[in-house]
Formats: structure tokens, sequence, C-alpha cells
């Protein structure tokens, strides 16, 4: 029917199909398959059982019901209509559509089971069961209904060359009506007509008879569009195949014939990489190519209103392609011999291509098949040794073959990431690193040549798939995320990031041509992915490795995406809000990179712009304090003047309020008591549990020791604390002394500063000594600068690391005095009234 969408996947007793389940049922003649049809116009499997047909009290009439196989629930209860359409089709399948857009079948594994039920439908229907359609699919007046149930059945001209014109006009005539298409279709089949018009085709040929061609080519036309499967099996025997298409060679549209026989006899040659000894699977390929060249190429493209008509012959393909695949799967030693000549040595290129090629398609076939049964296919490939195969072509010289191999890689990896898992884990236990199946993989994606790494970016989303844990297994005895990432960090993350590890050794990349840009932008992709999935274990790796530093060379790219991409792996590492990654970003200095990249991008309202906003402003509302204070402390100068958003000015804030609270101690009580009672919020009493052990503890932490970061940090408390007077007071006072000190705050925060700006540069210690306001930090002659030795700005490289990565209440910067943990308010009131100049002695000491 044209309204009807290509027919369900069948369980027919095919080759490839599921055959009886264990032997549980004896009488499979009522096996079915239930499908429903969805939005998309596929047919979704609904599940396996056994059909019967029964009066039920509830719907009042005699009824379908299919019961399924595994437990017994009923998966279907539908009454047959006395109106309702069906058709039965390919002798296995009864379609009919239950409201108007839901749609079922039924799919039986034996002709006799779908024979029995049709009976019983055309007996509630009053239908003789020789039709294959019970009712009319579309509304017809009332004269149109009556002429076509007047005569009983449609009379066919007599099959002669002068009535060609007559036979193409009754053709097109019916194909409107349903009912009259019916009627044609049953006429074509029981007269034999085909093979009659075939004969006539062949007269016309000698003849030259070019009208007669164009009749038969509308003619032929118009049967394909009948959309009967009954018609199609006479049509496409090997008898009649190659004349049905040379009828439609002769479109009368066209001012000459195509040479479609000539193309399928003489061009495309039938190769048998490996011999197929069963005549009727050779058949099968054969049909099944003629078929499909046919739809795709022979046939013209159908309308919007015909479309729907070649239902039945997508059907035909697809079936066809599922018994070839079975067949094909069924035959071990066809299978065997296939994997001994594509792993052996001997076999020469020309033939390995022709194999691998073959692979690939059966690989690809298989995409026809349900998903139980696709689960045997992969199996039975996995048991074939098909991993190891692929391993071995991977590693050959020829790029055709490799890139076959990569698409079939690609159906293993999409069907069951976890098999694939299992095989390198076990291969890393034999083999060294360099012939790992998996760091093949990553070595083709980085030796791609095509310009666009059309190649690459298909690699990359296999071992995205491959790494996310989303998809790995967990089992009471086994964790595959811990196993694999384990496997994956120690023997192939080396490979992934050598590209990016060799084009970062200096201050810009060393190489920055385009198809480097976009390789090293799909390596930070997968990179950022495995900080945000992976936890501890891209933790260790970038510390370790110092990965973010190399990365963040990357910012200095004249690329803008690829600056871009080195950003957003630094923006999700600090989203993690991780104080491990916070540590190691203090203590490497890498805002510096970001700061020097907003810097010469200068007043441009671009994407870089605001990403490098978003970052600090995230900073900010977050109130990651430790980021805060090093960012105020080392880059302040730079920022000041950036007023058209209030970012960073809003981090200075926090900074000078951080500052505050650990001056006065006596602040953090009375926000305390404010938020008890004025703002009470019982949750959060365990926050300021945290906080006060994150203020005092972290002190004597040394550098390496593992710091555990409160899971919840208070976000408003310094707004809270705004409106205190003794704030206010303490910040007045202050003013002065404070915008002094910030004012000689470093840019870069090392000794050899790695950039130059338009202000100069100091120390790392936060307090930097001034004996006048007009000597600059950078001048030579300042107290201050790095270049003048004994100056009490001038530290140790060693003291000034302590210094810059020493933590106290989440400010990085303040000197640790580990042996005086007890005395720590006393030295703090020490520290307010001493001379800036000795505070810098004291920590320069």
């Amino acid at each position: 029917a044209p309204d009807q969408p290509s027919a369900p996947p069948a369980i027919a007793s095919q080759s490839g199909g599921c055959g009886v389940a264990g032997g549980r049922m004896t009488d499979t003649r009522r096996r079915v398959k239930v499908y429903t049809l969805n939005e998309d116009r596929q047919w979704d499997d609904r599940g396996t059982g056994h059909v019967s047909s029964c009066y039920v009290e509830r719907l009042k009439g005699m009824s379908l019901l299919v019961r399924a196989e595994s437990d017994g629930s009923l998966l279907l209860e539908s009454k047959i209509n006395p109106n309702t359409a069906y058709q039965k089709q390919q002798d296995t399948l009864i379609v009919w559509s239950e409201a108007e857009n839901y749609d079922l079948a039924l799919s039986f594994q034996e002709k006799a089971g779908c024979d029995e039920i049709w009976e019983k439908i055309c007996q509630v229907q009053g239908k003789d069961p020789s039709v294959d359609i019970t009712q009319d699919l579309v509304d017809e007046s009332e004269e149109e209904r009556f002429d076509d149930m007047s005569s009983p059945g449609l009379e066919l001209p007599s099959c002669e060359l002068s009535r060609l014109e007559e036979i193409a006009e009754l053709v097109a005539s019916s194909l409107p009506s349903p009912l009259r298409r019916e009627k044609l279709a049953l006429a074509l089949e029981n007269e034999g007509y085909i093979k009659k018009l075939l004969e006539i085709f062949h007269v016309c040929e000698d003849l030259e008879n070019i009208e007669g061609l164009h009749h038969l080519y509308e003619i032929i036309k118009g049967i394909f569009l009948l959309n009967r499967t009954a018609l199609f099996e006479v049509m496409f025997s090997e008898e009649c195949i190659m004349d049905v298409i040379g009828c439609l060679e002769y479109d009368p549209s066209l001012s000459q014939s195509r040479k479609h026989r000539e193309f399928l006899t003489k061009t495309a040659k039938f190769k048998e990489v490996i011999p197929i000894s069963d005549p009727e699977l050779k058949q099968k390929i054969h049909q099944t190519y003629r078929v499909q060249y046919i739809q795709d190429m022979v046939l013209p493209t159908p309308s919007v209103f015909e479309e729907n008509m070649l239902s039945t012959l997508h059907s035909f393909i697809f079936f066809n392609k599922v018994e070839i695949v079975g067949m094909l799967q069924e035959d071990e030693k066809f299978l065997t011999d296939l994997f001994a000549q594509l792993t052996d040595e001997a076999t020469d290129e020309e033939k390995r291509q022709e194999l691998v090629n073959f692979l690939k398609e059966f690989c690809a076939f298989s995409q026809t098949l349900q998903p139980q049964n696709r689960d045997a296919f992969f199996k039975t490939l996995s048991n074939m040794g098909i991993l190891p195969a692929l391993e071995v072509i991977l590693g050959m010289d020829d790029a055709q073959v490799r890139s076959a191999a990569t698409d079939i890689f690609s159906y293993l990896v999409e069907y069951n990431p976890s098999m694939v898992r299992e095989f390198v884990m076990q291969e890393a236990q034999q083999n060294d690193d360099d012939i790992l199946l998996i760091n093949l993989i990553i070595e083709h994606m980085i030796c791609d040549t095509d310009p666009e790494l059309g190649g690459a970016v298909l690699l990359m989303g296999l071992l995205r798939t491959l790494v996310d844990p989303e998809n790995m297994l967990a089992t009471a005895n086994k964790t595959e995320k811990t196993e694999f990432l384990g496997f994956f960090y120690k023997h192939c993350m080396h490979v992934l990031t050598a590209p990016l590890l060799a084009n970062t050794t200096e201050d810009k990349p060393s190489k920055d041509d385009f198809q480097t840009a976009q390789l090293l932008a799909l390596i930070l992709e997968l990179l950022t992915f495995c900080v945000e999935h992976h936890t501890y274990h891209i933790k260790n790796y970038i510390i370790n490795k110092d990965i973010l530093r190399r990365v963040l060379v990357l910012m200095a790219s004249k690329h803008a995406f690829l600056a871009l991409c080195a950003l957003r792996f630094k923006r999700k590492i600090i989203g993690l809000k991780d104080e491990f990654y916070n540590r190691y970003i203090m203590k490497s200095f890498l805002f510096e990179p970001v700061v020097k990249a907003f810097l010469n991008n200068g007043s441009r309202y671009n994407l870089m712009n605001s990403a490098i906003i978003e970052m600090f402003e995230f900073i900010r509302v977050e109130d990651i304090k430790s980021l805060t204070a090093h960012v105020i402390e080392n880059y302040w100068k730079a920022l000041e003047d950036v007023d058209y958003v209030q970012t960073f000015k809003g981090l200075k804030l926090r900074f000078e309020q951080q500052r505050e609270r650990q001056d006065n101690p006596k602040l953090d009580s009375m926000r305390s008591i404010l938020r008890n009672h004025r703002y009470r919020r019982d949750a959060r009493t365990l926050e300021d549990e945290e906080e006060m052990w994150f203020n005092t503890d972290e002190d004597d932490m040394e550098d390496g020791e593992a710091v555990v970061p409160p899971s919840d940090k208070p976000k408003n408390d310094e707004d809270i604390m705004d409106p205190i007077s003794k704030f206010m007071e303490r910040k007045k006072l202050k003013e002065s002394e404070e915008k002094e000190v910030l004012l000689k705050t470093n840019l870069s925060g090392r000794q050899s500063p790695s950039f130059k700006l338009s202000f100069s540069s100091g120390t790392k210690s936060n307090l930097t000594s001034q004996s006048s306001a007009s000597n600059l930090p950078g001048s030579p002659g300042s107290p201050g600068s790095p270049g003048s030795p004994g100056s009490p700005g001038s530290v140790s490289k060693s003291t000034s690391q302590m210094a810059a990565i020493t933590t106290k209440g989440g400010l990085v910067g303040l000197v640790d005095y580990p042996d005086d943990d007890e005395e720590d308010d006393e030295d703090e009131d020490k520290e307010e009234t001493l001379p800036l100049s000795k505070k810098a002695k004291l920590e320069s000491s």
C-alpha cells in the first residue's frame, strides 16, 4: 500500500533468523515477533512470543493474543476489527494499523503459522484467505467503490506488441487506487504476464521499435510501484532480472538509452576473495547486487508521492542481506580461510586489500541484523580472531588497507567497547607498547595526511568511546574502569600526548601550521574529556608531567581555535575546584600565559576576551580563596585598569576581605554569631567547622602533603561581612598602606619574568620593601629589584618557591613559620606593627 513503510525484519527461518530458543516450544508455527512502527517510519522490535486467536470478553470479539516466550507476559492483545485493513506480506508478515499513527506487525517464524492466523482474520472479516489485503486502504467515493466491486477481477489486454500502449495506460490508471492496484497485481501474477512482456521486449529491441520500448519502460516502472513481493520474486529471478533492467534503459525522458546491462555484465566483476562453494549463496549475492543497482542507479528518484510505493523493494534488499550474513556466518571454513589469508605475510597487497574490503562490507551488512543476531555475528568474528587480525593489518604500509581496517575497528568499538578493552589489556602482557592495537590507532590519528583530518576525527571519537567510564562495566570482583584506565595511562597516554609535548618546548608552539593546530585541538579535546571523567588518573598525569604548563604554551598560537582549546582545558581544571590542581597552578604561575593572552588581545570584544573573563568570574563567584589571592598578589597590576567589567575589582574585594579576616580573627567570631542568629542556617554549621579546620591546619602542611579541601565553601560570607563597621574602619586605616604595597606587586611572580609589559615586574615576595616612592620595583636601583643582590626583596629560589606555594587560610604567598604554630596570633599582631622593610627582611631570611 502507498502509505505503508518497509516491512519489519522477519523472524522467518532464514539463515540469520533467530530460530527456536533452545527448543523450549515444540510448536514453532505460532512463534512470532511483534513490531510497532516508530515516528521515523522504522520498525521497533517489541519482543518474541507465541500468537493465538480467541474470543476476549473484555473486547467483545475475536482477538489476536501474543504471550512472551520468556515469561508469559502479554505482548499484544488486539481485537480483529471487521473494518481494519490487514495485509499479508512475503508469506510470513501480517501488517495492520491499530490507530491513525500506530502500525503493528506480526513476523512469523513459519509460513504455516502465518497462513493459519491469516485465515482467522479473513474469517472474521468475511474475506477469501487468498487475498493479501482485506480492506481498501483509502476511502473512495461510493460510486468508485461500486464500480470496482462490480467486476470480480481485472481483465488484462492480450500481451501483444500492438497493445503495449493500452497496457501502459491501464497500469498508469490503476496506480492511484489501492483496490485497482491489488487487482492488477493479482492479474499480473496469475497470468504469468511479466514473462510475456519481457518476450515482447526482445522483439522490440530486435526491431529497434523505440516507441514500444518506451511503453515497456512505463509498464515495468508501474509494476515496481505496485509494491508487491510476489511480482519482485518473478522480476528478480535469474531468468528475468537482466531483461527487466533492459526495459528500464529506455526512459522516454532521455534522448539516449542507458547502458546498464553492459555495465553489469562487462564492467562490474564479481570477485570471490575466498571461493564460495554454496551455489544458493552465490546466486543470492548476485541478485542482491543487481537489485541494489536497480534501486540506486536504474529507477528514477521517486517523487514524494511514490516514495512509500517502493517500500517492499527496500525490504527485499534488506532481507537478502540478512540471509547473506547468516549464510556466511555459518560457513566456518570460509571465515577460517578469510582470517588466515588476512594475517599471512605471504599474501600479496592486492589480495589483502580485497580481503579487507570484503570484511568491511561484511561488517556493514551486519547492521541490518536484529540485536540478538548482531550479538552472535560479532561474537563469531571475535572467536575467529578479528582483533589480532586488525592489529596486523594496521601495522602495514598500505594506506587503503589501513583505512578499511579502521572502518572495521569502528564497527567493533561501537558495538562492544568492552570486548576491545579486554583484548588490548590482555595483549599488553605479551607485546611492547609500540605495537598495541590502541597505540596503532593513536598513531594513525596523529599521522592522518588528510588536510581536514577526517580520519583523525573518526579515530578520536573511537578513543573517546573506549576511555568513557559511562560505558564501562562494573562487577562484584572486577572494575573495568580501574583496570582499563590504569592500563591506558601507563601504556597509551604518552603516545597520545607526544605531539603536544613535542610542540610546546619553547614559549610558543614550534609548529603552528593549520593541520598541526587541528591535531593538537583534537588531542586537547580528548584530554579535557579525561579531566572531567577520569579524576585521579588524569590528575596525577597532569601534575607529574607538567601538562597544563605545556598546554598553555598554545595560548600563543596564531590560530584562535587552538588557543581557546588550551583555555578550555584550564577552565575545566579550575572548574573542579580541586586544591591539588590549585596548588600546582600557583606553584608554576600558570595564570601568566592567560594574562598575557588577555593583554595581547587588547580591547577587542571577542571569544578570547569573554572566555578569559568568564574564568576569572568563576573564581570570584565560587570564592576559590587560594586562586583569588594568587591572582591579585601576582597579576593585579596588569588587571587593575580593566573597568568595563567588575570581575577584577570584585576579585580584589574578595582578596581584601580574606586579608581582613586573617588580620582580625575577632571578625570571624562576629560573623559566626551573625550567621547563627540573624542568618540562621543549621545546615551550614558543619561548613564553619570545615572552614576553621582549613584555615588553621593547612599551615602545617608540607608542599607534597595531601590537602582535603572542604566539599562546600560558603559563597556569601564576605557579602554578609561587608556592612560591619569594624571592617570598614580597619579598611580605611590600612587603605593607603595596602595601596602602596599592591602597586609594587609583581606580575609574573618569577625572578626572571618571561614576558615584558608596559610596567615592570618584581620579585616573588608579595610584600616588597620600598625606600622611596620614586624607586620602581623593576628598576635596577630599587631595593625590590631582582638585580640588586642583598636587597630585602631578593630571595633565594628555594625560599621564594616556598613562599609562593605555602598557604595560610587560603592565601598564597604568606611566609610559613613551622616552628611557631602555637604563637600564630601573636606573630600576626607583631607583623602588623613592623615596618615594611623589616617584613621583607623576614621573608628573605
